[in-house]
C-alpha cells in the first residue's frame, strides 16, 4: 500500500475513531473537543504489526478529549519523540505520555523564546526551563534531547505506568494546570499507533 493511500486510510480511521464528530477538516491549532468512542480495528501496512491499543491507554481516557490537525513539522516532532522513546528503551505507553505532554505544552511545536508571551524561560516541545536545570536553550530545543530529559524524569516516578496519564505527566512537569494533559491522551495514542512501527 503506498504512503498516500496508507495516510488516507489512517486519516479516515482517525476520524472514525473520533466518533465522526468532525464533518470536515479542522483548521488552525485551536483544540476541538471530540467524542472518542473506541473503534476495534486500526488500518496498518501488512508488513507492520499493529500496536496494541490496550497498552496505549490502559486506564481509559479522562474527560473530554481535544484534537488538532498537525503540520508536517509537528508530525516530524511526533516521530522524533517516538524515536527518542525507543532509544531510551521505553515502551509505547511512555511515548503516549510524552506526546500528550508535548501536545499540551507546545502543541508539538518546538518553541523558542516567545518574548512577553513566554512562561518564564520555558522553551521547546515540553516547555522546559534552563533555569530549572533541564539543560541549555540549545539542548531543550532539540527534540531528542528534550524528550530524553522528559523520559528521564518519568522513569524516576515510581509506578508511572499504573498512573493516569495526567498524573504521570504532572509529576514530571509540575504544571500550574495539572489536569490539562488528560485531554490529549486519545490523540497521542492515535499518533503512537500510526507512527510507532513506521
Amino acid at each position: 500500500m503506498n504512503t498516500f493511500i496508507r495516510n488516507s486510510v489512517l486519516g479516515i480511521a482517525g476520524l472514525a475513531f473520533a466518533g465522526g464528530v468532525a464533518a470536515g477538516p479542522m483548521t488552525g491549532s485551536t483544540p476541538t473537543t471530540v467524542d472518542t468512542t473506541p473503534v476495534a480495528a486500526v488500518a496498518v501496512q501488512a508488513d507492520k504489526p499493529a500496536v496494541d491499543k490496550g497498552k496505549l491507554i490502559p486506564h481509559g481516557v479522562q474527560g473530554a478529549q481535544s484534537r488538532i490537525d498537525l503540520s508536517d513539522e509537528q508530525v516530524a516532532n511526533v516521530k522524533a519523540i517516538i524515536a527518542a522513546t525507543k532509544k531510551a528503551g521505553m515502551d509505547e505507553r511512555a511515548a503516549v505520555v510524552s506526546i500528550a505532554t508535548a501536545l499540551q505544552e507546545s502543541k508539538l511545536e518546538n518553541l523558542g523564546h516567545l518574548g512577553d508571551r513566554n512562561d518564564h524561560d520555558s522553551q521547546g516541545l515540553f516547555q522546559q526551563r534552563p533555569s530549572s536545570g533541564w539543560g541549555t536553550v540549545e539542548q531543550i530545543t532539540d527534540p531528542e534531547y528534550s524528550t530524553t530529559a522528559f523520559l528521564k524524569g518519568l522513569k524516576q516516578v515510581d509506578g508511572w505506568q499504573d498512573m493516569p496519564l495526567t498524573k504521570a505527566a504532572q509529576t514530571v512537569q509540575v504544571s500550574a494546570y495539572p489536569d490539562h494533559y488528560a485531554q490529549w491522551e486519545q490523540q497521542a495514542a492515535d499518533l503512537v499507533a500510526e507512527h510507532w512501527n513506521s
